[in-house]
């Protein structure tokens, strides 16, 4: 199966009908991939040409097979979450902050995806500094304290636990 805003559609409307069929949908929502990115798996945003339209953007990297298919899901579950929590949807907004509070790991949990939400965390901690090296030629570091030698790149969210 190739792997364009078709499948991704399709995955969208699954995961929407299967675990978010109590969230409304009240505007458009749009889903497409978007530009390979080192730190960024998904995000969702209102369209700066029609505030009605919710688009939720994967990143580039998730067009090729090797990134196993529940990563991507997963990624969608995260965004969608957002949308159902009031995030660039015209849903009330139910936090103060998207990620508060470990909301993410909950939501996972409270819709019978716990399982995918590790499942996700780990083969992002064993593979995903591998697959931005061989990508774009450098390295996701740690950071360093009271090191000046080396630059300050920052982790991705996934590695702060």
């Amino acid at each position: 199966m190739t792997r364009d805003n078709n499948w991704l559609q399709g995955l969208l409307d699954e995961i929407w009908d299967t675990y978010f069929p109590e969230v409304p949908q009240h505007n458009i929502v749009r889903i497409e991939f978007g530009r390979r990115a080192k730190n960024r798996l998904g995000s969702i945003k209102l369209d700066a040409k029609d505030r009605q339209v919710s688009i939720i953007t994967i990143n580039g990297l998730f067009r090729k097979a090797s990134i196993p298919e529940s990563i991507v899901r997963a990624t969608i579950v995260h965004e969608l979450s957002h949308y159902a929590h009031g995030f660039n949807s015209p849903l009330a907004q139910k936090f103060r902050h998207p990620h508060a509070g470990g909301v993410m790991r909950s939501e996972f949990e409270e819709r019978g995806l716990g399982a995918l939400y590790k499942e996700q965390r780990k083969w992002l901690k064993d593979n995903w500094r591998q697959i931005v090296q061989d990508e774009f030629g450098t390295i996701i570091r740690r950071r360093r304290i009271n090191n000046t030698n080396q630059p300050n790149v920052p982790k991705p969210f996934w590695f702060k636990r």
